[in-house]
């Protein structure tokens, strides 16, 4: 009888501590990813004019093809590493009435990798800010915009630091 007693009394204990076995800190917890993976190669590949065809051929099926708008294809792609924030990257891919590609939106811009991004460095692909129509003309010498414009193309960019494998 006191064998018993003690037993279910200790029941609900083991119980509880099993329980919180599940969210002891250290616990192996997989990475959850969906959709379709995309990389900035595959984005370096696309080029305005190519077919729905083509661009299927580079990105794969897209993820998600909307009734309501049949000339925009939508790529996303979604990871959760164990224990970590949700991360989401988005691409739309936009085609014309004669199924070409005419545009892309999103989460990567063409020519630039994700390294060189980091960097600092540009991967060939150089935008530079044309002067708009209401006359905006580029800094004048020695104004306040002309030495920040400086200091930022002086700036030197330094490598991030990466963790060697075991």
């Amino acid at each position: 009888m006191q064998n018993t007693k003690l037993m279910l009394t200790s029941l609900p204990l083991v119980g509880l501590l099993a329980l919180a076995g599940c969210t002891i800190p250290g616990v192996y917890k997989i990475d959850i990813q969906q959709g379709n993976v995309v990389t900035q190669d595959m984005i370096d590949q696309l080029r305005p004019g190519m077919t729905r065809r083509q661009v299927r051929f580079v990105m794969g099926s897209p993820l998600i093809t909307d009734t309501f708008h049949p000339d925009r294809w939508d790529y996303l792609y979604s990871i959760k590493p164990g224990g970590g924030q949700r991360l989401q990257e988005r691409v739309s891919l936009v085609f014309d009435s004669n199924d070409l590609l005419v545009g892309l939106a999103g989460d990567f811009l063409p020519g630039t990798t994700r390294e060189e991004e980091i960097m600092g460095r540009s991967g060939g692909t150089v935008i530079k800010r044309a002067p708009t129509e209401e006359g905006e003309e580029p800094a004048k010498p020695g104004s306040l915009l002309d030495e920040i414009q400086r200091e930022v193309d002086e700036a030197e960019s330094m490598p991030v630091p990466t963790v060697e494998p075991l």
